[in-house]
């Protein structure tokens, strides 16, 4: 479902490939009226803003966010819908171990993305005890995709920085030299999406959210690996202190064993298997 902002309904192979409606996530009954037009029983909310976006608008950012959420939540519970809702490693905060971060530990996000995730947690395990909701969730890491172009997200850099190798351009880097920030590619997130609403939820012992990992890197590590296959390519580092400053207080690198135990995650692509099928699928994407 996606809708409220212009510009955001989906396009091309993703509303050629199957039905679509262009849904507000901010009216209840958008969604009520989709989910019973086609017959719902599982919903993706994944409506929001990205987490630099979000800081230059946090009223829309919460809005979408925690009102879409309440309102898919309340859609969820009348129509007997389970509910898949992504966090974020931006869903941590405060004084908390930034390497090896563990399931359970402290959350005090200093952004309104952050603040938006951890209350959506939050929610989600409310609605569970509360109405008998099957709702579940991850933590994502920063996404990386050669589908959609970068979105403003404080890990976006490691989506561009493929873009500029394949068009031969030099990288200008936002992000500071050894800023570890987890990272996962994105075949790995949707297969997670899937494997975690179809597993056996008596074997849950956390449900929103599951922390879930599979590579962390600083952009000097993703530059020397890009140059391995593209050895003209250049990156220079412009530093944008917003987006440092929210890199700054996530985590260094994720625990996610709980994930594992729990419901069998598992990664398949590291860094060097995600730059390999990146660079192939931009170049076709290109006509490189």
């Amino acid at each position: 479902m996606a809708g409220y902002i212009p510009g955001a309904e989906p396009k091309g192979e993703l509303r050629e490939s199957g039905p679509s409606e262009v849904v507000d996530i901010t009216n209840p009954q958008h969604i009520a009226d989709a989910v019973r037009k086609y017959k719902v029983d599982t919903i993706y909310n994944l409506a929001a803003l990205l987490s630099a976006v979000a800081e230059a608008k946090p009223q829309l950012a919460w809005k979408i966010g925690l009102g879409g959420l309440f309102n898919t939540l309340e859609v969820a519970r009348e129509c007997h819908c389970a509910v898949f809702t992504p966090s974020s490693i931006g869903s941590f905060g405060g004084p908390f171990p930034k390497d090896n971060t563990p399931q359970d530990t402290i959350q005090r996000p200093k952004t309104m993305y952050g603040v938006t995730k951890v209350s959506g947690e939050l929610l989600g395990d409310y609605y569970f005890q509360r109405f008998g909701v099957d709702t579940r969730s991850v933590r994502f890491p920063g996404l990386i995709s050669y589908v959609t172009p970068p979105g403003g997200g404080t890990t976006d850099y490691a989506v561009d920085i493929y873009y500029s190798a394949v068009k031969g351009e030099k990288f200008v880097c936002p992000i500071g030299k050894g800023t570890l920030m987890d990272m996962m590619y994105m075949p790995d997130a949707l297969r997670g999406m899937i494997e975690i609403m179809e597993a056996d939820p008596t074997k849950f012992i956390h449900r929103n959210s599951f922390n879930i990992a599979s590579m962390s890197f600083a952009p000097e590590t993703i530059y020397q690996k890009i140059k391995e296959y593209v050895p003209q390519f250049e990156m220079e580092y412009r530093i944008d202190p917003l987006r440092q400053a929210i890199a700054d207080s996530w985590p260094n690198s994720l625990d996610d064993s709980c994930a594992r135990n729990e419901w069998g995650w598992r990664p398949e692509y590291g860094l060097d298997e995600m730059t390999r099928d990146m660079l192939a699928k931009l170049r076709v994407k290109f006509n490189m």
